[in-house]
């Protein structure tokens, strides 16, 4: 569409032809689906959930509300629908509420076309501006969303407070033509969700006992995590009749998808002072942790976990190996095992835990989840570890286990300079046949950090004991680490 025409008579001539902005997204949409484009993208694991159910809504010209847990990309999915969006719109010059020239509704772009006909300015609105989002909380009022009697501008325009001139657009009626977004929608006082009924279904706005014929135009999304989680409020039944699609969202399904999320949401500076390598078991780790909370015994599942608690898990491990390289005065280092332990913030600030959890300590519980996504990744790679075996069976961790015990202590300090870690793992010779025997195909970059990764899920094992000592960790056999206590 021509930018430049900024006259009603212009627009007219040009053939411009007004549409909703339900008829907008679907016509779009459609063409997107003709040329086989992905209308959301950045969006992972959705491919054969959410999205189709999404698109159909859009289809269907309904409003949408999205329900899932935290952390479920529901708001990033109502933002990428701009996208579907015309790239301009015309509105009257001046409108509060993005007039249509061609279809005015206020009664100020009524009187501009009505005094200036053809010569009316219009002006264009791009669809970055068409996108209107409120949080929903306790104290949001009617007169935020809808709007109310200004006595200022009634003062100065020397107006009655009967004129509708006085009044005052709230959120809603400023986002015409636009998407609106309510996040939370639960949160929203059951009298303010009941002042949305008419706006869904007619379009009406009643303001301080003016009943507005203005049908608004608008797409409405929200979003709310289930009845079940928030004992806030809940979305009132005839509001939730309104709402023409329903689209439950989830968490990743698998680690590659989490992965695949996790990578692109994090920010890891380009900048850093040391280049960091970053082993793929490490990446897995990060992911598995999260799958493990949302099953913990010690984690409310209905509060969820969410995806950025690996976001921000993953950009804490990056900052701890960071750390230790500019510590010891090096350009480079590599993900260790013991870095992982610096992702405890992040992991102890994004979860709810329940009773037995506070009970526990959020440190501990967060110890425990790393522990756990280190024995379920470790029985994907290795054979599982038997308590009780034959006599006969052939145990693979024997020879690593008999080095233990014949050297009695094995320590990692934390802040080791790279030659130092890699000759301390170096000489546990079985430990580098043992991942060599099972994961032939390793880099050699990424070698030590599984060795020691092995370390710590035979402790998770009960195999060997770990225990904390002044500047980093020592590794004993289980036997030798009873009689030293004694």
């Amino acid at each position: 569409m021509d930018t430049t025409i900024n006259t009603l008579g212009a627009l007219k001539k040009s053939g411009y032809i007004s549409k909703s902005i339900k008829t907008e997204l679907r016509d779009n949409l459609i063409e997107n689906i003709k040329n086989k484009k992905s209308s959301f993208e950045g969006i992972h694991g959705y491919e054969n959930s959410v999205i189709p159910q999404l698109e159909r809504a859009i289809l269907s010209k309904h409003n949408i509300n999205f329900l899932g847990l935290r952390g479920q990309a529901k708001t990033r999915l109502a933002r990428l629908m701009i996208q579907l969006l015309d790239e301009y719109i015309p509105f009257i010059t001046g409108s509060e509420i993005n007039d249509d020239p061609l279809n005015p509704i206020s009664s100020f772009g009524k009187e501009q076309i009505e005094n200036l006909g053809d010569d009316t300015p219009i002006s264009w609105l791009h669809r970055n501006k068409r996108f209107y989002e409120k949080l929903a909380t306790p104290d949001v009022t009617i007169s935020d969303l809808i709007g109310d009697i200004d006595p200022i501008k009634a003062a100065n325009l020397k107006l009655s407070y009967s004129d509708e001139r006085v009044l005052h657009f709230g959120m809603i009626p400023r986002a015409n033509r636009c998407i609106f977004v309510i996040n939370e929608l639960p949160d929203l006082q059951a009298r303010i969700q009941v002042a949305l009924f008419n706006i869904l279904e007619e379009g009406d706005i009643q303001i301080r006992g003016f009943q507005l014929r203005m049908p608004l135009d608008l797409q409405f999304v929200f979003t709310a995590n289930p009845e079940d989680y928030t004992n806030r409020g809940s979305i009132v039944t005839p509001l939730k009749d309104r709402i023409g699609s329903q689209i439950l969202t989830h968490y990743p399904k698998t680690i590659d998808v989490a992965k695949t999320i996790t990578a692109q949401e994090a920010a890891i500076q380009n900048e850093r002072v040391c280049a960091i390598y970053i082993p793929e078991l490490a990446k897995t780790l990060v992911e598995q942790i999260g799958f493990e909370a949302r099953k913990s015994e010690y984690v409310d599942s209905k509060s969820g976990v969410s995806a950025r608690m690996s976001i921000t898990a993953y950009e804490n491990l990056v900052s701890t190996a960071e750390h230790r390289c500019i510590s010891a005065g090096e350009t480079k280092t590599s993900i260790r095992f013991v870095d992982v332990l610096g992702m405890t913030p992040a992991i102890v600030g994004k979860i709810e835990l329940v009773y037995e959890g506070e009970e526990e300590g959020a440190a501990f519980v967060a110890e425990t989840l790393i522990g756990n996504a280190a024995k379920t990744l470790f029985l994907e790679k290795f054979p599982k570890i038997q308590k009780l075996k034959h006599e006969d069976d052939q145990d693979p961790y024997e020879e690593v286990l008999n080095w233990f015990f014949e050297e009695s202590s094995f320590e990692l300090m934390d802040n080791a300079s790279e030659s130092e870690y890699l000759n301390s793992l170096n000489q546990i010779v079985p430990l580098d046949n043992l991942v060599k025997l099972f994961m032939e195909e390793i880099k050699e970059e990424d070698l030590a950090f599984t060795k020691e990764f092995v370390l710590w899920a035979l402790v998770e094992f009960k195999k060997l004991n770990k225990q904390r000592i002044t500047k980093g960790y020592s590794f004993k056999d289980q036997y030798g680490a009873y009689f030293s206590d004694l």
